[in-house]
């Protein structure tokens, strides 16, 4: 091979790798490109799901709100029609009455029936009264028994009035009860459209940042339940020197108190308590509208879990927030109730090491999660 050919074949073979290496990066570059635009669509798409999310809880509460007026109103309707069945019994016994005496009074031929027939067979009894001129010629038996008949009308009258106006208010609430589901399954609507519009890789990437963040979630859950039970632990051994040392020297232990005490004794029990029920709900699907026991909302899986330690908090979370003593967040303690955002529509159940347990959203799960995840608004010790 002549040099001039030996020269050519080199700079063929030299050139072919770097051909290659001038089309790998722009490749490359192109699927890091699809890669970070899937995950910024993803992350944007997760803010404003989040925000669906958020007003969907807030309706959620006005519906839970409007549901408890719509079921104390419907037993307000229940009694009421009920009144009005027993008045109605009582002005037909009234009316059985005067019908024997006015039968009585025929067959004895004393001249009252036609007064006690005029009675019976009037349209408006109360009109035949207001004449006056038969009331001067009833005997005293007569007169009790036309004011009790007088007196059971007016009270069948007030009581279906009464009930009428019970009816029209609890179609109102039935009215503003629906208007809330609207506002809940709007918003639900809204993001379920929203996550139908991801790719395979945007949805991938957005699956992959909420496995992330459970299993942080999980083993932040899994410390402070170890920690739990160290302290536990702990506190037995406390109590057991301090047992000894009061039985050794034959004092009486000093009590001492802190600013914002730690819950101790009976109500560590009962933080326990809700806590191990809200972990044995783990997993069971998030419905808004719901309190148990196969799914749940985020207030009715608290309402449940602190029902379950033997204490009954209200059912909504703008109520919860107003029961029990109001806890600094650098003295929460497990089984403390943890509310987010300044609307106050969300809360959770405080499980320690910044970790709770909630009812999060529509298609989750009841879950560990981090409380840094939402806006903070306050903490509240149940009992």
């Amino acid at each position: 091979m002549s040099v001039g050919a030996a020269a050519l074949a080199s700079a063929t073979l030299l050139s072919n790798p770097a051909f290659a290496d001038d089309d790998e990066p722009p490749a490359i570059e192109e699927q890091r490109d699809r890669a970070d635009s899937a995950a910024e669509r993803a992350r944007e798409v997760r803010e404003r799901v989040d925000q669906l999310y958020h007003e969907a809880g807030v309706a959620t509460q006005y519906y839970n709100e409007a549901q408890e007026d719509v079921d104390a109103q419907q037993a307000e309707v229940d009694a009421a029609l009920e009144a009005v069945e027993h008045a109605t019994e009582q002005v037909n016994q009234a009316r059985q009455t005067l019908g024997s005496m006015a039968a009585a009074q025929y067959r004895a031929g004393t001249g009252g029936l036609p007064d006690a027939a005029a009675l019976l067979l009037a349209d408006d009894p109360k009109s035949f009264f207001d004449t006056g001129h038969t009331l001067n010629r009833l005997t005293s038996l007569q007169q009790h028994a036309l004011d009790n008949f007088q007196s059971h009308e007016q009270a069948a009258d007030d009581q279906r009035d009464a009930a009428t106006e019970a009816l029209s208010e609890l179609e109102q609430r039935e009215t503003d009860l629906q208007d809330q589901k609207d506002a809940v399954q709007d918003r639900l609507a809204e993001a379920r459209a929203l996550l139908d519009q991801l790719s395979d890789e945007e949805q991938a990437e957005l699956d992959e940042l909420e496995r992330l963040e459970e299993e942080e979630a999980a083993r932040q859950a899994e410390e402070a339940r170890l920690a739990r039970e160290r302290e536990r632990q702990e506190q037995a051994e406390r109590e057991r020197a301090a047992q000894e040392a009061a039985e050794a020297e034959e004092r009486e232990e000093q009590e001492q108190q802190p600013e914002q005490p730690a819950p101790g004794g009976e109500h560590a029990s009962m933080a326990e308590a809700a806590i191990a029920f809200a972990e044995g709900e783990l997993g069971k699907p998030y419905v808004w509208g719901a309190t148990g026991p196969n799914s749940y909302d985020c207030s009715g899986l608290t309402q449940a879990a602190w029902r379950a330690a033997g204490v009954e908090i209200p059912r909504v979370t703008w109520d919860q927030v107003n029961i029990g003593t109001t806890i600094p967040r650098d003295q929460i303690q497990p089984g403390d109730l943890i509310f987010f955002y300044d609307d106050i529509s969300h809360v959770g159940l405080y499980v320690g090491n910044n970790q709770m347990i909630h009812a999060p959203k529509p298609g989750d799960v009841i879950k560990y999660e981090s409380i840094d995840n939402m806006p903070w608004h306050s903490a509240v010790r149940p009992g």
